[in-house]
């Protein structure tokens, strides 16, 4: 019997899978980074090992320290969640050969499956070698990890050798393996998947389907359990080949086998030999735990030979700390609060509470959120009501992306479920919420109020004139005007049209075109104020002009490393529009930093393993108008 269980991960699967060690009585230990001292999975464990530094090449990705952590920690056996070394056959040999229960597949068949290339070899698969225009368009796939990470489609024959090179560098720098391949991309077709759970005396489970089509930057987003639509014959056949998979190399525990399905044929994509992401839509819609019946498996014990039957339909979306509207930007600083409604059975799985900090170490998701219901389309409200109620204060999230996802006619009707929803759909569904200017009124109005508690003041007889803040907003500036009255409230003169009910300082009452709402409203040092689903920044009254920059200057999106600059890019260098200068690492991902317009390069203060702060300047391209002009004073 396990006793104690480490998890060679972070964050939220950690937390999952130490909720689960504890319904069991199984006592737990965390593993964690410098930069994920504080972090909840190390707060949830009853012990804890420190991996110095914080790079996960340094960190989560060095087997031998975490199989140190487990022999020191006193621990039996390591789960290794998903990601990092979840997929490594050598880590699995190494905890087993120090004496330790591995909570995974065999070596052997980590081995045959966990590489892309050697899975589709299995089967008979080849990858493209020679790419030709004819070929076009190509993604570029490493052949370790997931999620999205070491991945580029290609359209161009011109692009291929850089897309290689950058795919291969962001997977050396996730996984540890640089290894990739080409394939032939399949446009717009439905991603779907198969869970199956295999013990180690013949039993195989194939606990249905899952469709995982909404996805960007080839990452899930919304995931769904049973993938809807699907013809019979379709299914039955998904769900054979992927216990034919299971059988040919031997497996035990639970794994993935995943396909990309068009024109009513299944393209086998590959089998993922660990816990998916996704796992939670399985397990409400069977009923099951999968990490206890990992763990079971792992102490030997037997399935029954049959799954119990599904019921239902369960949704999960995927919650980041992202801006979609900026390129799906990572973005940091400190989580301020984090609630979901109370009512309905809502599940959550997350790695972090209200009060914790989002760094540029690592994945920027910040949870999951999962439904169960009795129908699919009653599933999706449910699911985007919650998020919609969610109180998420702190750096820009998808949450809102998500609620319009979910509301969008497209996803409605599973006949147009494809992996290019967010290609087509991705400007509607980035627009700002409507109501926000009555936002700004709330927040103008709740500021009052806490300025009157705390200094006095109100309606007076004479009144010069009225009083104004200003906020900036997802469709731009709101400048708020009201003044006091004279029986405590307040009356709004701009925008016009809007009635007060009540004001507190956490809450104001409005009434617009006679409907009446509550908006909760948060202001924070910063200037940032959160009032209902909406973020504003308060506008100062001056604007300090030491925040003022040179045209053309770049800046960095987000905090990051500065992993790459163009071959020899230089200052004095003419560049082109869309032209890469450089590219920045923020939470396992690289960024494209380009030149936002024709010109001179005349300033660059980037370097290759720079860290660089949000808004640090990196180049200045002077475009031609500015140059010109800088040359025609020049002859005056």
């Amino acid at each position: 019997m396990i006793s104690t269980v480490l998890v060679a991960n972070r964050g939220e699967i950690a937390c999952r899978v130490f909720r689960t060690c504890r319904e069991l009585g199984i006592s737990t230990v965390a593993v964690y980074s410098d930069a994920d001292a504080g972090a909840l999975h190390v707060r949830e464990a009853d012990a804890a090992v420190r991996l110095p530094g914080a790079a996960s090449s340094e960190t989560y990705l060095r087997g031998d320290l975490v199989v140190k952590a487990a022999l020191a920690a006193g621990a039996d056996a390591v789960h290794p969640g998903y990601g990092f070394l979840s997929e490594n056959a050598d880590f699995a040999r190494a905890v087993t050969a120090a004496g330790l229960v591995w909570i995974g597949p065999p070596p052997a068949a980590i081995e045959a499956m966990a590489s892309k290339t050697r899975a589709k070899e299995l089967l008979g698969i080849a990858p493209l070698t020679d790419v030709t225009e004819a070929d076009l368009p190509v993604l570029v796939k490493a052949a370790a990890g997931g999620g999205g990470r070491g991945m580029r489609i290609v359209r161009e024959l011109a692009d291929l050798e850089g897309e290689l090179a950058a795919a291969s560098a962001e997977a050396a720098s996730a996984f540890g393996d640089g290894e990739v391949f080409v394939e032939p991309y399949v446009e717009n077709g439905r991603h779907v998947e198969v869970q199956l759970l295999c013990d180690a005396h013949g039993t195989v489970w194939a606990l249905g389907t899952r469709d995982c089509s909404l996805q960007r930057r080839h990452q899930k987003v919304v995931e769904e359990a049973p993938a809807p639509g699907l013809p019979a014959a379709l299914e039955a056949s998904l769900l054979d080949t992927a216990v034919r998979a299971a059988k040919a190399v031997g497996y035990v525990g639970a794994g993935t086998v995943e396909f990309l399905v068009a024109d009513g044929r299944a393209h086998f994509l590959e089998m993922n030999t660990r816990l998916q992401v996704e796992h939670p839509v399985t397990e409400e819609a069977f009923g099951v735990d999968l990490v206890a019946l990992q763990l079971s498996v792992a102490e030997g014990r037997a399935l029954p030979p049959e799954p119990p039957a599904p019921r239902g339909h369960a949704i999960e979306a995927r919650l980041y700390a992202e801006d979609p509207a900026r390129a799906w930007a990572p973005q940091t600083g400190v989580l301020r609060l984090f609630e979901l409604p109370a009512e309905g059975r809502t599940r959550l799985d997350t790695g972090y509470v209200s009060g914790d900090t989002i760094g540029v170490h690592y994945d920027p998701m910040l949870a999951k959120v999962i439904v169960h219901a009795p129908t699919r389309a009653e599933a999706v409200r449910k699911l985007a009501r919650a998020l919609e109620r969610a109180r998420i204060h702190g750096p820009v999230t998808n949450r809102d992306l998500l609620v319009a996802s979910l509301r969008h006619p497209e996803f409605g009707d599973p006949g147009l479920l494809d992996t290019g929803f967010y290609d087509r759909n991705l400007d509607a569904l980035t627009e700002t919420p409507a109501g926000e200017e009555y936002a700004a009124v709330a927040a103008a109005l709740a500021a009052a109020a806490a300025n009157r508690g705390h200094f006095g003041g109100g309606w007076r007889n004479l009144r010069s004139q009225d009083e104004t803040r200003t906020y900036d907003g997802g469709v731009g500036e709101h400048e708020i005007r009201y003044r006091p009255t004279r029986d405590g409230g307040y009356a709004v003169t701009a925008p016009e049209g809007v009635g007060v009910v009540a004001v507190t300082p956490d809450r104001v009452r409005l009434e617009v075109d006679g409907v009446v709402r509550d908006v909760d409203v948060t202001a924070y040092e910063d200037g940032t104020v959160h009032a209902g689903r909406h973020r504003l920044t308060r506008r100062p009254r001056f604007t300090d002009p030491r925040e003022q920059t040179a045209p053309g200057s770049l800046l960095a999106p987000m905090p990051g490393t500065v992993v790459r600059v163009a071959d020899g890019l230089a200052v004095g260098d003419r560049v082109e529009a869309g032209q890469p200068l450089l590219w920045l690492e923020a939470m396992k991902m690289e960024h494209r930093v380009i030149a936002p317009a024709s010109g001179t390069l005349t300033a660059l203060h980037a370097a290759p393993g720079r860290q660089v702060e949000v808004g640090a300047l990196l180049a200045v391209v002077s475009d031609d108008a500015t140059t010109d002009a800088a040359q025609e004073d020049q002859t005056v």
